[in-house]
């Protein structure tokens, strides 16, 4: 613990002197400025990150106002063990894998490419797909992807079902017991909590900002702007300098790009992989199956409809309860 907090002091102070002399200068491009219809990639370059994580305490720091507080103890759920009791709030600080109160974290790989040893660092989190199966495929229309291409889930809306963490081909959303709109109505019979994971700062962006993990990032291992330019740039750097690419046709495309000096099946085979921690494989576009594509029929005007009803329950909930909707 100790070594945790020293580190996030070491680098966060120097990340905050590095922003101060020149990021904080720079605007978040007037053509991904809130909901205009442009989409927003970021670009990754796994050459430059340290590991030092101030992207993740930076995350922390800047998204704490969105973290869950549960509530105990958690009901009991019809029948028993039916859906698992999945509790980090005890565990907030956990910055080894993903969790609901950890949205970015950084994986570690030491990996032998071309005769050499080389540990490389990459910041996960959500990808933030072209075309999100989480978004097509949440029952509740509680997940859905904005015209700036950020994919959020809206946490007032959302059961807990997981569907989301289910056909995200990363398996990035997790879920907090105890917290959500399961608890008014059916505490025993919901999905047991609410999914969470990284939402790009999207109320930053809506305000023309930069997202915190970029602003804080002491070597600039981030880069943010119009897809197109994001991925023309990506490009441009993989053929002048012979590095790898990912993200680019992963389930169709995502708005998260990463820069590599090593093959990502390398990397892939070296990391450690599980609950909370993605791999980084190449994967098909999950939304051109069939299969997928008609369960995302049937489920948009039901989920639709579950949305329209999930915002006059908010609604009335401002109105019945301003006091505290004031103080939150």
């Amino acid at each position: 613990m100790n070594h945790k907090i020293s580190r996030r002091d070491l680098f966060t102070k120097g990340a905050k002197r590095t922003a101060a002399a020149g990021i904080a200068a720079v605007a978040l491009p007037q053509a991904v400025k809130g909901a205009t219809g442009s989409e927003l990639a970021t670009l990754l370059d796994l050459r430059k990150c340290i590991g030092c994580e101030a992207c993740v305490y930076a995350c922390k720091d800047s998204n704490a106002k969105k973290y869950p507080e549960p509530v105990k103890p958690f009901p009991v759920m019809h029948p028993v063990k039916r859906v698992k009791v999945e509790d980090w709030s005890e565990n907030r600080d956990e910055t080894t894998r993903l969790t609901p109160y950890t949205w970015l974290y950084i994986q570690r790989v030491k990996v032998y490419y071309n005769g050499k040893e080389q540990e490389l660092n990459i910041p996960r989190r959500c990808m933030h797909c072209e075309n999100p199966p989480c978004a097509n495929l949440c029952p509740w229309g509680s997940a859905h992807k904005q015209s700036n291409g950020i994919t959020v889930i809206d946490t007032e809306l959302c059961f807990g079902g997981a569907k989301c963490k289910d056909v995200c081909p990363w398996k990035i959303p997790q879920r907090q017991t105890g917290v959500g709109i399961y608890l008014k109505f059916a505490p025993s019979l919901g999905g047991n909590g609410v999914m969470y994971k990284c939402d790009r700062c999207y109320d930053k962006i809506a305000q023309g900002e930069i997202p915190a993990c970029i602003t804080e990032c002491p070597e600039g291992v981030q880069k943010i702007g119009p897809r197109e330019d994001i991925i023309r740039e990506a490009k441009a750097i993989a053929l002048s300098e012979g590095v790898y690419l990912y993200g680019l046709e992963e389930n169709g495309g995502t708005n998260t790009i990463y820069i590599s000096p090593v093959p990502f099946d390398v990397i892939d085979r070296a990391l450690e992989k599980g609950d909370g921690k993605p791999h980084i494989q190449p994967v098909a576009d999950s939304m051109a199956s069939a299969d997928l594509l008609s369960k995302a029929m049937v489920i948009a005007p039901l989920a639709g409809i579950a949305a329209a009803a999930g915002k006059n329950f908010r609604m009335l909930k401002k109105i019945f309860s301003p006091e505290k909707e004031n103080n939150e």
